[in-house]
């Protein structure tokens, strides 16, 4: 069951985004890090985050998702798209934007990336890679090919 609307954008100046948005939705951030922020509304039901990225090159959206209530969840959806030949990716127990988390990924027909998503516990760390290789938390690279996350057909 879906429990959150997720939507992730690029940041040139965390600071000056971060009293944009405090004005803009009326709260505080529910966590901040010295490049990441996260707003958790529930009026709308939106998960908000900001990543200070540079977006010359890849725009503002960083990307969009769903967060779910649990990984079995995240495994459900995971199945739907699957079968639908949507899953692109399956990242269980990964660490990302200061989060463990499962979640599975899929691309639009324009390359925008969407993640179902179920976070398990908050992190000290962005990722669980290289602090500087900015691929390694939110938005994967595009792949060509469909996984299956370890399901099989019946």
């Amino acid at each position: 069951m879906i429990q959150r609307m997720h939507v992730a954008v690029n940041c040139s100046d965390l600071e000056k985004s971060l009293e944009f948005y405090k004005s803009f939705f009326g709260t505080e951030p529910t966590k901040v890090k010295d490049n990441y922020a996260k707003f958790e509304l529930d009026q709308p039901a939106l998960h908000f985050s900001l990543n200070a990225r540079p977006f010359a090159k890849d725009g503002v959206l960083n990307h969009l998702g769903f967060q779910v209530n649990n990984t079995d969840d995240v495994l459900a959806m995971g199945e739907r798209l699957r079968k639908a030949g949507l899953l692109l990716i399956d990242e269980m127990n990964t660490t990302c934007c200061y989060a463990v988390q499962d979640k599975v990924w899929v691309y639009d027909p324009d390359g925008n990336a969407w993640e179902i998503f179920y976070t398990k516990e908050d992190s000290e760390f962005e990722s669980a890679g290289d602090a500087r290789d900015l691929s390694l938390c939110c938005a994967p690279p595009q792949q060509t090919q469909p996984i299956t996350l370890g399901f099989t057909k019946k």
